[in-house]
């Protein structure tokens, strides 16, 4: 459906027609007409309140570049409606207006955090000057932070490629975060991403970047071992040849350690990794010398841990522990608009690595056929980030030319299309087809039906099946039919 103005709420048009949108707060009936009528006549949007109460309920309800405050009101003093909006709003600027001229009230206003002051009667060439002035100030404010935001989101993480509005959000809970001693659960499905999301966390934290990372893959061995591996041991106390002097914990003191799988541990050393959690110190196995660290923890997890909680498999004071910043990650097919900036990376990555295909910035010169890129686009990525890195792996080892070919894609994409269609030997679909190969392989015959109507001209049987000419040859070059001559050619 096209953008049209008749698809928003009229306020929201106007908002973004005018100037700016400012709130005038006065109980003098002529003061606010008169402030009404000299502000839209330069093109300002504004909303009217006759007391103190009313004008914080506009507050709550809608955010202003301005706001024009009487000082002296019925219910609330200027003054005190001052102080309630900057508890709440540091930004905002405030005009304070008054029929007082007095020197001290101008000053006890800015000291409150009005931003100026006018008494009554005012300049209007002078108020308008500043009220624009003001807004113009905030919005470059705003628009710097954005930008640094934006530069900041873009260059600080060079591992992970993301442009999609929910990979920015996650991007920039991960700035806020890093440098916190807080506990951090990654949530998301397999392949994701949280390890590489732990990584950005531990590079921006200014007092453990330079210190150790260490990822623990949670589920991989026995309890026992797992433990010896985490808390480290006294020589005797463990048997095993696999087993280290020095724990993992010992090893990212004052760093980082990452729980892969975090719900797969047993419940004994969900026990004393709460500990740790908890008194920041533990117990080598054999020993009795307690060892304090300084360890940032963060978890990954493609569990429900909270219906692992109900189901007791999984300690509840661990999982509040953990869970006070919950980053959830969100699976590529969310993220679709993330593909090709992924693509054009995985490219460049593997390229470098096999050393082809390479311009003069050393940078990736594939690019997948527009087929190809659709059926990528068009996918479901059960295997998410890590199957998308998978095929584009594969393409570049089996790529012989610039532009990558429908073809070079893994079957299972090709067959989820219907562009695999399975036969027998006597050319009938195979007993076991697929919907997706029925599909094809009647579009198929469809075409090849009305190319022989048309006499093979392509552009009558486009017509006729009431397609693109473009897409039809598309289709073609897809389902691999060879055209013939025109009768008489």
């Amino acid at each position: 459906m096209a953008d049209t103005a008749a698809n928003y709420p009229t306020d929201l048009i106007a908002s973004e027609a005018a100037r700016g949108r400012i709130l005038v707060v006065d109980d003098e009936p002529d003061i606010r007409d008169s402030l009404e009528a000299l502000l839209t006549s330069e093109n300002y949007q504004v909303d009217l309140a006759a007391n103190a109460d009313e004008g914080l309920r506009r507050l709550d309800k809608s955010p202003y570049d301005l706001i024009l405050l009487d000082l002296m009101m019925p219910d609330k003093s200027g003054m005190q409606v001052l102080e309630e909006i900057r508890a709440r709003d540091q930004e905002t600027p405030v005009f304070m207006i008054t029929a007082y001229g007095s020197v001290q009230v101008a000053v006890d206003a800015l000291k409150r955090g009005a931003n100026d002051y006018f008494p009554k009667p005012w300049d209007n060439e002078k108020l308008l000057i500043e009220i624009e002035r003001m807004i113009s100030k905030g919005r470059l404010e705003r628009e710097n932070v954005e930008l640094k935001r934006a530069l900041k989101q873009r260059y600080s993480f060079p591992n992970i490629v993301g442009k999609s509005e929910r990979m920015l959000k996650i991007l920039d809970l991960v700035s806020q975060v890093a440098d916190s001693r807080s506990t951090i659960l990654i949530t998301g499905e397999t392949g994701t991403g949280k390890e590489l999301i732990a990584k950005a966390i531990h590079a921006h934290c200014k007092s453990r970047a330079e210190h150790p990372f260490v990822a623990v893959h949670s589920g991989s061995g026995p309890p026992d071992l797992l433990e010896s591996a985490l808390f480290g041991h006294v020589r005797g106390a463990f048997t095993s040849a696999i087993a280290t002097k020095k724990g993992y914990f010992e090893i990212a003191n004052r760093g980082t350690i990452f729980f892969d799988e975090i719900g797969t541990i047993s419940l004994e050393t969900q026990t004393k990794l709460l500990r740790v959690i908890q008194e920041r110190e533990f117990v080598p196995l054999g020993s009795t010398d307690t060892i304090k660290v300084d360890v940032r923890i963060v978890a990954a997890t493609n569990a429900d841990l909270k219906r692992l909680v109900e189901e007791g498999k999984f300690r509840e004071d661990l999982y509040y522990r953990l869970n006070v910043i919950n980053l959830a990650l969100p699976p590529l097919r969310d993220r679709k608009e993330d593909i090709a900036p992924m693509v054009e990376h995985f490219f460049t990555k593997y390229c470098r690595e096999n050393e082809k295909f390479l311009d003069e910035n050393n940078r990736s010169r594939l690019h997948f056929e527009p087929d190809a890129m659709q059926i990528l686009m068009e996918h479901t990525w059960p295997g998410n980030v890590r199957e998308l890195e998978n095929v584009v792996e594969r393409a570049v080892v089996l790529a012989s030319q610039p532009q990558v070919p429908v073809d070079v894609l893994p079957e299972h994409l090709l067959e989820a299309r219907g562009l695999r269609i399975r036969r027998d030997e006597s050319g009938r679909l195979a007993p076991d087809a697929s919907l997706f190969e029925e599909v094809a392989d009647f579009e198929r015959r469809r075409i090849i039906e009305q190319l022989e109507k048309s006499d093979w001209s392509q552009t009558a049987a486009a017509e006729e099946l009431r397609i693109p000419l473009s897409t039809l040859n598309q289709k073609i070059k897809r389902h691999s039919i060879e055209i013939r001559k025109k009768s008489g050619a």
